[in-house]
């Protein structure tokens, strides 16, 4: 390629500013690290992020207000940790939530409010009116079937208690008044649980499913602790303190595997804490790989070690000032505006490597360097600055969506193209001639050996051109089935702990967190909509303050007054008594082990054989270890003392009225102004997408202010459509007047934004093919290929409009070809993250880019085969 001046032939401001700081290199040089020392103290002072995926949304919109105005009718509700209980047994799981509790609300340094929303001295008094009639009956009649069971073993809960109740059933199945059938489940546990103490396993024993003849359901086995905890806003994890402070007070109480229980965290406090720290879990690899392979290319580019230097510098120095910069007109980084990182390094190399390349190919014609950057500023900098105001306006198009994350993400990428554009004409000349590169290297060529490929574009101009107008009608045609993820949680990692908890609840119908909530002025009129609402298909039920106050009492209490009345006398005001020793332990397990083979005998029944399954585990255990032994105690006696505990409870059960509701319940379904929650939970699967929308969509065609996530989570899908149509269309409409403006040919016009259409098309007819759905994160790929698009075809038609070329042939065509491998190595690094958000950029930009290349190499140079005059 032969360098080129100005085509206007008088000095442009690009080309003054470029001449200048070559000039007065050192003078540049201090006002850049002045820049960026300040831009750095300031970023360092002020820097914030925040993880809260609501907050990439405008707050002005109306189902937005509603969202707000409910999280403040509802405060207890804010900055929540939920702590999951899962137990080994429902005594387990009940005495771990309980002792968990308990502890944490004895340190209000760290905890502001705990409270039990399954749990407490309600529910375990009135808990069991809150089933099913059927249920009732069948709990309270499997506790009187137990009385001979629970008087011996509320007089003795211990191992020796547990022994003694055991011998005294053997007796009576010596004398023929009960079988040995009846002590088989008992029989078969209890040697289950001894079995794996004398194995050194884990042992959990429940006396709940020993009395009820069946296992326990998944509701049996999890509760949930609530906690606000202190938080601490000036740290990144705001939340985090209070989340170890949880766990080190479960590790303190043995609420651990090894014990039945374990704990694990949700809620928006550790959702919000642990995103931020799965993004910068492998964020050094990522930058790692991004560097080395930056590094690379660059050096590819240029061949010389100090053009890549002052590359390099150049970027990072600019980084630097837009972080600043991005900090002081925003106040925080996002989820989104966080990629301005490798934005800005991706489009502030292609910069560089324009203004580099064209001066090394200057070098030909000036050997001086000043000269050199004079005449390469001059050639390329109207194409630079055109570029750059071009990219520019496409992210500042955003600033008036609602689509709050990609607004300031704009507005930083926007602000950082000006920032990349000076100090490619200011700083970067100013390194060059302090590093003084030698005049030497291949990198002022071009690609010669494409010129075979250059000349067949030109002779088959018109079918490349049908060809591509066919192309695009086939991506438009796929463009319906291009899927957009409105789910803003499968951006998350699901290896976190709060995520994969998170959809380990949402996965239960019972439990999910999808529900949708409406707020009535009256409980009579909440309890009316619950009915209208579940008369809905797409409504599983509905619960609202109503549903604590046990239907059909009287025919359950007296279920529940029958079995008080045989129970109450052996469980209350029995004096326990003291614990066994070891030897009594012996002692005990020894005799019911002889008791055991004596009922036995030889039979062959399977009672007969649990029986002696049970005594062979009891002598080993009499002639064990001490430890063995009151492991075993341990195992039979915990959960014996929480069931002692609940029974005792439950059978003092009282008419419920709403009266006798507890505060914090009250509190959860009634609003301080006196307004009535009602709650809907889906039909379905509660985590399909399309299952969400249709729910969504019933429950506002009868309540059109409810609110929840399935309605934040379809409503902020459409917004982000919506705003990207919208800033589509400002972008389009602004680069296209900046470009009428400057280049003031409607054909030249035409010739640039072509391809970049062509370009887009491709990239989303790809998403189409490739089911690889646009979501909250990745969606920002389309602004960057629309600027590297326009970016890259400013260039060419600035080029060819000054009478250039053989343009596939040129340095120019290797600087753009190189620039689009630094953007996809900045953008392409990010498919390395574990972060799926993250990762899904990444690979979205890397198709983006990929079709750029294409359409660059084989579509643009069928569309600028002819010269302009003959275009014209």
């Amino acid at each position: 390629m032969t360098p080129r001046s100005s085509p206007t032939g008088r000095p442009s401001l690009t080309g003054r500013l470029v001449a200048l700081s070559a000039a007065r290199p050192w003078a540049v040089l201090l006002i850049g690290l002045l820049l960026a020392a300040g831009a750095m103290h300031y970023a360092a002072r002020h820097f914030a992020m925040t993880t809260d995926t609501a907050e990439l949304i405008s707050t002005d919109l109306v189902w937005r207000q509603r969202e707000i105005a409910y999280d403040k009718a509802f405060p207890q509700q804010e900055d929540l940790i939920v702590a999951v209980v899962d137990g080994a047994t429902p005594e387990i799981a009940e005495g771990a939530a309980a002792r968990l509790a308990e502890a944490l609300a004895a340190q209000p340094d760290r905890f502001r409010s705990v409270r039990r929303p399954d749990g407490g001295p309600f529910f375990d008094r009135n808990g069991l009116l809150l089933l099913p009639l059927e249920e009732v009956q069948a709990n309270t009649e499997g506790l009187v079937r137990a009385q001979p069971f629970l008087g011996p073993l509320a007089a003795d809960p211990s191992l020796r208690g547990v022994m003694g109740a055991l011998s005294t059933v053997l007796e009576g199945v010596a004398r023929g008044q009960a079988r040995l059938a009846d002590i088989q489940p008992a029989a078969t546990a209890l040697a289950g649980t001894f079995e794996a103490v004398l194995a050194g396993r884990p042992a959990f024993f429940s006396w709940r499913a020993l009395f009820s003849g069946a296992p326990p359901g998944p509701r049996e086995l999890r509760r949930f602790v609530l906690v606000q905890p202190v938080m601490d806003f000036t740290a990144l994890q705001p939340g985090q303190a209070g989340s170890d402070a949880l766990r080190e007070t479960a590790r303190r109480l043995n609420l651990d595997a090894a014990h039945g229980a374990t704990i694990r965290l949700t809620g928006p406090v550790p959702l919000a804490d642990e995103e931020f720290a799965s993004l910068a879990e492998d964020m050094d690899v990522v930058a790692a790989a991004m560097v080395l392979a930056l590094v690379g290319i660059v050096w590819f580019a240029v061949r010389s070690a100090r053009f890549m230097v002052a590359i390099l510098l150049t970027t990072l120095i600019g980084l630097i000032i837009t972080a600043g910069v991005g900090l002081l007109a925003i106040g925080r980084f996002n989820l989104i505006s966080v990629a301005f990182i490798p934005l800005f390094v991706g489009l502030g190399v292609d910069f560089s490597i324009q203004l580099s390349m064209r001066a090394l190919a200057e070098r030909l014609e000036h050997p001086d360097l000043r000269d050199a950057l004079a005449e390469a500023g001059r050639g390329v900098g109207r194409g630079l600055a055109l570029a750059a105001a071009a990219i520019a306006a496409g992210f500042f198009a955003f600033l008036p969506t609602s689509y709050v994350g990609v607004a300031e993400l704009g507005a930083i990428a926007g602000l950082g193209m000006g920032i990349a554009l000076l100090l490619t004409v200011t700083l970067l000349p100013a390194l060059l001639v302090l590093m003084r590169p030698s005049a030497g290297g291949r990198a002022e060529f071009g690609y010669a050996g494409l010129a075979p490929v250059e000349r067949l574009l030109e002779r088959e101009r018109r079918p490349v051109l049908i060809g591509a107008a066919l192309v695009a009608l086939g991506c438009l045609a796929l463009l319906p089935f291009v899927r957009f993820d409105f789910n803003p949680l499968h951006l998350r990692s699901p290896k976190v702990e709060s995520m994969s908890t998170l959809r380990d609840l949402s996965a239960d119908a019972d439990r999910t967190p999808n529900t949708i909530s409406v707020l009535l002025p009256s409980l009579a009129e909440a309890q009316a909509m619950g009915r209208r609402l579940e008369a809905l298909p797409e409504v599983l039920r509905t619960v609202s303050l109503a549903s604590f106050i046990p239907t059909r009492q009287e025919e359950k209490l007296a279920f529940v007054q029958d079995a008080a009345g045989l129970l109450g006398p052996v469980l209350e005001g029995v004096q326990p008594l003291p614990p066994p020793d070891d030897a009594e332990r012996a002692r005990a397990l020894q005799s019911t082990a002889e008791a055991l083979r004596r009922v036995a005998a030889e039979a062959r029944d399977p009672a007969a054989e649990a029986a002696r399954r049970l005594a062979d585990a009891l002598a080993r255990l009499a002639a064990g270890t001490p430890a063995q032994r009151a492991a075993a105690d341990e195992a039979v006696s915990a959960p014996l003392r929480v069931l002692l505990g609940q029974v005792r409870a439950l059978l003092s059960a009282g008419p419920v009225t709403e009266a006798d509701l507890p505060p914090d319940l009250v509190a959860d379904w009634r609003t301080a102004d006196g307004r009535w929650r009602v709650e809907a939970y889906p039909r379905g699967n509660p985590n399909d997408n399309d299952n969400l929308v249709r729910f969504s969509e019933a429950v506002l065609a009868v309540a059109p202010e409810a609110v929840g996530p399935p309605i934040s989570i379809r409503a902020a899908g459409g917004m982000v459509v919506s705003a990207f149509i919208q800033a589509g269309l400002l972008s389009f409409v602004a680069v296209t007047a900046l470009l009428a403006l400057v280049l003031r040919r409607v054909r030249d016009v035409v010739l640039t934004m072509l391809p970049v259409l062509l370009s887009g098309l491709l990239t989303l007819a790809t998403c189409a093919v490739l089911d690889l759905p646009l979501n909250f994160a990745n969606i920002i790929a389309l602004p960057l290929l629309f600027g590297i698009g326009v970016a890259f075809n400013v260039y060419f038609v600035v080029a060819w409009r000054a009478g250039e070329h053989h343009l596939l042939q040129s340095s120019l065509m290797r600087a753009v070809i190189f620039s689009a491998l630094t953007t996809a190595t900045a953008f392409g690094a990010l498919w390395l993250s574990t972060h799926p958000g993250t990762a899904s950029m990444g690979r979205l930009l890397m198709i983006s880019l990929g079709w750029e290349l294409f359409v660059t190499l084989l579509i643009r140079p069928a569309l600028l085969a002819r010269p302009p005059e003959e275009a014209a």
